[in-house]
């Protein structure tokens, strides 16, 4: 009989490959998104869908009562600005949902593993030189992070005292096909979208700000080697986090010149004033995933801006015809 897994969030850009990874190495894959961010057109074909939000009482019905072997739990309030906007609202969906997924899992007496996607650059902060480790301090510049943390730290607890088995993912910041301009690696889709415009790109401040910029295809097999590996002893906050990232600093500038150069736009770049609270530099340390889950990067950055640039490309002459047909 084949494994199963419940994907939260599998409808939007990253849960949406997870799941594709689960279908292709064949498990039964149940999808519960509330489709605010994620669209239909993601989900796998063979993947059952459920509607709901992991705040509702649905969602914790499905949980208890599914005997899933795995919960990939990706959904979440995934916007940074909104979290300083509406701290409650992202309290609400990434604290509180959090919790009612896991007391589900607890009430339901089944051995669920539950693969959390937590973050780094948002985690860390800015005190200590990059590339971070796992057990550098956390220091979280916004709600967003500090959600993320607090998950973190019930996660840890829920192992600890009521024996649940739990990992945490930070990764990087996340880009590759479907994206939306949302979220930590929102600018991916943002400079996409407007090189196929043939507008210009905003590069806020100087642009020698760097991110630690991850392939979601790459993400996708963190997930499934999360879910079915040997995990550490359950212990501190730390022992079962590991860093998804390439380990590698990528300028603001580097992306715009890489993505320009693996399109072939010649959109010019223009700077604008630089963003108050705006992360200096961020790159995650990825020894700690190579070692236990037998995970490395496999996608350069090249590769997966030409395979996201393509995507971008190939929906908007979709939808065009599409509109004309």
């Amino acid at each position: 009989m084949a494994k199963s897994v419940l994907v939260t969030g599998g409808a939007g850009f990253i849960g949406s490959h997870v799941a594709d990874r689960f279908v292709a190495e064949g498990w039964t894959v149940t999808i519960l998104d509330d489709l605010s961010s994620g669209r239909e057109e993601n989900l796998p074909a063979s993947a059952r869908f459920v509607r709901g939000c992991i705040t509702s009482a649905e969602a914790s019905a499905l949980v208890r009562d599914g005997r899933f072997d795995v919960i990939c739990h990706l959904a979440a309030q995934i916007d940074v600005r909104r979290s300083v906007n509406d701290p409650v609202y992202d309290a609400t969906r990434n604290v509180l949902g959090t919790l009612n997924i896991m007391e589900a899992v607890r009430a339901s007496g089944y051995p669920t593993r539950t693969v959390f996607s937590s973050t780094g650059g948002a985690l860390y902060g800015d005190f200590d030189p990059p590339p971070s480790t796992e057990a550098f301090s956390k220091d979280p510049e916004a709600p967003y992070g500090i959600a993320k943390l607090a998950v973190e730290y019930y996660l840890a607890y829920y192992g600890r005292v009521h024996g649940l088995e739990t990992v945490a993912l930070r990764y990087g910041n996340v880009y590759g096909p479907r994206q939306d301009p949302h979220g930590e690696a929102g600018v991916v889709a943002i400079f996409c979208n407007r090189l196929l415009d043939g507008r210009p790109l905003t590069v806020f401040g100087d642009g020698e700000q760097t991110r630690d910029y991850v392939y979601a295809g790459d993400v996708a097999r963190a997930n499934f080697l999360a879910a079915t590996r040997e995990l550490p002893p359950k212990g501190r906050l730390d022992a079962r986090a590991f860093n998804i990232g390439t380990s590698l600093e990528t300028t603001v500038n580097t992306l715009a010149e890489t993505l320009r150069t693996v399109s072939g736009a010649t959109a010019p770049i223009e700077y604008a004033p630089a963003r108050a609270g705006e992360l200096a530099r961020s790159a995650l340390q990825t020894d700690k995933a190579r070692a236990v889950l037998g995970w490395a990067p496999e996608v350069s950055l090249a590769d997966g801006l030409a395979n996201t640039y393509r995507f971008f490309a190939d929906r908007r002459a979709r939808l065009a015809a599409e509109a004309t047909a």
